[in-house]
């Protein structure tokens, strides 16, 4: 277009250029302009974007990485400067640690007014930089194009993440003749590593040897889309595999190769048998503390291969005999062409008693127990059944989320959203709103804890707003609940500050026109699961837990990862 346009239009229409729809955010002074310039593009011809209206900036960001992982599209937060830029700095971590691709647009004081400590100036590239793939800060209109194209380009591309840009005011009402530019190029950063030739021969000829292979799956394979080219792998050569919290719907729960989650409270099969197999084949993951515990005794009887598109990855924390760099869904195939067709039931019968032994003692005392108060376990189970593994399970953190991930079921992949590498309480419910627009037609059960659930409660604002179909199941025991585990454990049972007092969540519900259900009997549970399931719009089901349920089984930190405890 050749007229002449404000720094805010033009931040419209590379927006859409860019195909963004949804644009989760929170007007303040320094981005009136934009907001001003939005209003048209909401409505009428113009109408591109719809616009969510969150009740804190922090909220904005996590909805945006709820939109964006179950949809594989970059997620949009719009916030002003000062205090609303910092406030989704919490978001901005979270979202690098677990790869996820979204862009924050924060206004800024005129370039005129930086270094003055001007009204909410803050140095947002400079806070953060260090937690986002790339801050930027946009001067003058001229900039606009180029920022915003660029922005994307590296927020999806590669190893995805988060990238901020600072947009100064005065560069939002300069005018500037709006000419698109198309950025998939930059230097010195390389997206996707070209694929050698000899690492897949030699990841192939160590898969080939095995005779005791164990691949752990991480969320790589589904920012990837490469979850067909991982079971084409898995079934030629016969592996059985595991997957990390992130990754657990890249592999189906009900795949006859899937041996359960790792981690310090995954399944007891594959933690000890990371300690036998003698190939370990990581995909896509990064070796996280709670997937290896005492990282020095870990797998060092195996040889590994490493396929990850990001090389700072390898050898970062458990050393590579191969390493795979390349996008995964290039690697797997190639690596796949090369294998011989293999068998390998004796290794795979040998997760058996393993995984027995882990019902018997875990999994059915926690999902049908036989009396008193209820537990989390039988509570996420109850919603699993009756959405027959085709929701999405978005979780806050803490003993929800355990539990959670644990018990629920994935037949569809982009099924799980939950704070992996950050741990982010007060990150479920937003993010369960983000889901429900990424992912519109597919039902959203997001689990919460007390405390997770009152750190973003005035989400419920924006639930009541746009009516956002999420189903909130509260797992209520009146504590912070990991916390309070981890005290019992390993601090002589001092309950220090664990023990909440809840408001009435009923009267909250109700006031902002929520449906809402308690359960305080077990008898109670499947008839308020399908109430809450067959009410159409928003649904908050409360469910009073028994206060010390423990999260189980269990690898103690900085212990070796098969040291994992099946009772306290």
């Amino acid at each position: 277009m050749n007229e002449s346009i404000t720094g805010a239009e033009a931040l419209m229409l590379a927006l859409k250029a860019e195909g963004v729809t949804t644009i989760f955010g929170y007007p303040g002074g320094s981005i009136m302009p934009v907001y001003d310039a939005l209003y048209d593009y909401t409505r009428g011809e113009k109408k591109t974007f719809d616009h969510i209206l969150v009740r804190h900036e922090q909220a904005a960001t996590h909805a945006a990485e709820g939109y964006a992982r179950v949809s594989g599209r970059v997620g949009v937060a719009l916030v002003t400067s000062g205090p609303g830029a910092t406030n989704t700095l919490t978001g901005v971590a979270d979202a690098m640690l677990d790869s996820t691709p979204i862009v924050v647009i924060a206004g800024q004081v005129p370039i005129s007014a930086l270094g003055t400590d001007a009204f909410q100036e803050v140095d947002l590239v400079g806070v953060a930089q260090p937690i986002s793939k790339w801050s930027y800060q946009i001067r003058h209109a001229d900039d606009i194009a180029w920022a915003v194209s660029r922005a994307f380009y590296i927020a999806r591309s590669g190893r995805p993440g988060p990238v901020v840009l600072d947009f100064a005011k005065n560069a939002q009402t300069e005018t500037v003749t709006f000419c698109e530019q198309k950025v998939d190029f930059v230097r010195s950063y390389v997206a996707s590593p070209a694929l050698r030739q000899d690492d897949v021969q030699a990841a192939a000829d160590l898969i080939n040897s095995a005779r005791r292979p164990l691949a752990l799956v991480g969320q790589g394979v589904e920012l990837a889309g490469a979850q067909q080219e991982l079971m084409a792998l898995l079934e030629r050569a016969d592996i059985p595999a595991a997957r990390t919290m992130l990754g657990l719907s890249a592999l189906t729960s009900d795949h006859p190769l899937n041996m359960g989650m790792l981690g310090m409270h995954g399944n007891y099969a594959p933690n000890m048998k990371e300690q036998e197999c003698d190939v370990l084949i990581a995909i896509g993951m990064r070796f996280s503390d709670r997937v290896t515990g005492n990282v020095r005794n870990y797998a060092r009887q195996a040889k590994v291969i490493h396929l990850d598109i990001d090389r700072s990855e390898i050898n970062k924390n458990v050393h590579a005999d191969v390493s795979v760099v390349a996008d995964c869904r290039l690697s797997l195939p190639a690596i796949t062409a090369l294998l011989q067709p293999a068998r390998h039931k004796e290794w795979i019968d040998s997760f058996r008693p393993l995984q027995e032994k882990e019902m018997r003692l875990v999994i059915e005392p926690a999902i049908h127990p036989a009396a008193g108060p209820l537990l989390m376990g039988e509570v996420v189970h109850a919603v699993a059944q009756a959405t027959g593994g085709h929701a999405i399970l978005v979780t806050d953190v803490g003993q929800n989320q355990l539990f959670a991930t644990r018990y629920f079921r994935y037949l569809q992949h982009r099924s799980i959203v939950t704070s992996g590498g950050l741990g982010t309480m007060g990150f479920g419910m937003p993010a369960a709103i983000g889901a429900t627009l990424g992912a519109a037609g597919r039902v959203v059960c997001c689990f919460m804890g007390d405390g997770g659930f009152q750190m973003c409660i005035e989400e419920l604002g924006t639930i009541m707003e746009q009516q956002a179909p999420v189903k909130m199941i509260l797992l209520n025991n009146n504590y912070l609940g990991n916390v309070r585990q981890w005290q019992d454990m390993f601090f002589q049972r001092r309950k220090s500050f664990t023990r909440m007092m809840n408001p009435c969540y009923e009267s909250i519900a109700r006031g902002y026109g929520i449906s809402y259900r308690a359960v305080t009997e077990r008898a109670q549970l499947d008839e308020a699961v399908g109430d809450m399931l067959a009410t159409d719009g928003p649904f908050l089901l409360e469910c009073a837990i028994k206060e010390d349920d423990d999260v189980l089984p269990m690898t103690p930190p900085g212990m070796d990862v098969d040291k994992m405890q099946l009772r306290i």
